[in-house]
């Protein structure tokens, strides 16, 4: 066929040109007038960002993403390989925590949280934790044993228990008096002021002589980095806690079976079958040795020591008494 006959050629479709012209202009003008609105509300001239960007570069994919930054922060202490794995998983375990807390804390900064806001929240942090937990394989089964026991003795007195992240995800989760150390839970209430309560976070007495009741490094150097970071943020989500928001929903949604399935589902997650995952790596390669840090691992991780439970009011009698057990 001809381009003559075909019509492309001949002006009929003229008429649409012009529509096409007018509603690419108009959109244009629009998209003007939204950034006279947006840079006129603070103070700048849209022409000065409009020159800006006949100058800018345009966006690529490595800097956008920075993997050259990223995948230079991998440094072994020793020459085993396998030390390469464990220092990427917990890395990447890192980021997803970074994950989970920005989605917790966007239910924290909202003044008032509504029923589809907080579901998707609780969706997509149940869906980080459910890939951590499937994910503890690739170190459990992705390091020879024998590498292990080797380059281990290098990160005395660091450990896994120093994760700050961690610890900010479990004050963004619960109430406060939900991660007291159960022994303690009777002497602390609201009125207790933080300084004594973080004393007795159950995490503390994995840092802790049993007998003496004195601090080891593994602890000391945790505090030393993140105590004050930790206060401030024990009293930032003393009222905006996860559990605290799910809480205030009106009543007809915090009896939604649904919502509270997936409720239990990131409590069980968490405080169980992303514990047990880590527990369960640790017994292949420890066996019964002491942690790193000099942690008792064996009770300071297991639930049924734990006892940790976010939202405990969503849980039985029976479900409460027996958490952990049989595990």
């Amino acid at each position: 066929m001809r381009i003559q006959e075909s019509g492309l050629n001949c002006g009929c479709f003229k008429g649409n040109t012009d529509l096409i012209d007018k509603d690419f202009m108009d959109n244009r003008e629009d998209i003007l007038r939204r950034l006279d609105d947006k840079f006129q509300k603070i103070g700048q001239n849209t022409d000065t960002h409009l020159e800006g960007l006949v100058w800018n570069n345009p966006i690529t994919y490595w800097d956008y993403i920075l993997p050259d930054a990223l995948l230079s922060l991998q440094v072994q202490r020793t020459n085993q390989p396998d030390e390469m794995v464990f220092i990427m998983y917990h890395q990447i375990n890192e980021l997803l925590f970074k994950m989970v807390l920005w989605e917790l804390d966007q239910v924290a900064a909202k003044e008032t949280v509504d029923a589809a806001f907080f579901t998707e929240k609780l969706r997509r942090i149940s869906r980080y934790f459910d890939m951590l937990s499937s994910s503890f394989t690739i170190m459990g089964d992705g390091m020879e044993k024998e590498q292990y026991m080797k380059f281990r003795n290098t990160l005395t007195p660091a450990s896994g228990f120093q994760s700050a992240q961690y610890r900010i995800i479990e004050f963004g989760s619960t109430e406060l008096i939900n991660l007291i150390d159960a022994r303690y839970r009777a002497t602390i209430d609201r009125n207790t002021g933080y300084d004594h309560a973080y004393d007795h976070l159950y995490w503390q007495a994995a840092g802790k002589d049993h007998t003496t009741g004195k601090k080891n490094a593994l602890l000391m150097n945790f505090e030393r980095r993140y105590r004050s970071e930790f206060l401030q943020k024990m009293e930032y989500y003393n009222t905006r806690n996860f559990w605290t928001r799910f809480k205030q929903l009106p009543d007809e949604v915090k009896k939604d079976e649904g919502l509270i399935a997936a409720m239990r589902h990131y409590d069980y997650t968490v405080n169980v079958v992303w514990v047990m995952a880590h527990y369960n790596a640790a017994g292949k390669y420890l066996g019964t040795a002491a942690a790193t840090g000099g942690s008792d691992w064996q009770k300071y991780m297991h639930p049924k020591y734990q006892r940790r439970i976010f939202f405990p009011d969503l849980w039985s009698e029976e479900e409460l008494k027996n958490w952990g057990e049989g595990l």
